[in-house]
């Protein structure tokens, strides 16, 4: 039953929510028991690839070294461990972009070499087709 405050005298017109609450609340309860507690996950189909579709090999890096053949010399380059001369630098780049999908290219080289022949490599293989060009440093 509800209580009243106030000046009010006779019946009351409003609804007594108090037991609608408490039958509420059982059914909440008993509906929480009753259903299996979902322990899995979504199932979901996942596509499994085709196995005639598997990923080759990925493509060595183009690695252009530069090497100090010593003081007040031009640096002696190599793509890939082979030797070539810096006349045949952007022929050379190119015909390995034309066989290859990725463009990449990075060039190392050794502590001493001046900074304009590792800038100019870098130009040339950018005039060759390189997209991007990494610079790599020593291991330590």
């Amino acid at each position: 039953m509800s209580m009243t405050m106030g000046a009010r005298k006779g019946p009351a017109a409003e609804i007594n929510v108090t037991p609608l609450i408490d039958v509420l609340l059982v059914l909440l309860i008993i509906f929480m028991v009753i259903l299996p507690p979902h322990t899995l996950g979504e199932l979901a189909q996942i596509p499994q690839p085709n196995p005639n579709d598997l990923v080759k090999d990925p493509e060595p890096p183009i690695v252009i070294q530069l090497k100090d053949p010593g003081a007040g010399q031009r640096p002696e380059l190599a793509i890939n461990q082979k030797q070539i001369k810096w006349e045949e630098l952007e022929a050379s780049l190119q015909a390995i972009y034309r066989a290859r999908e990725d463009h990449v290219a990075f060039v190392k080289g050794d502590p001493d070499i001046e900074f304009t022949f590792v800038a100019e490599a870098v130009d040339i293989s950018h005039r060759a087709g390189a997209v991007r060009v990494g610079l790599l440093g020593q291991k330590d």
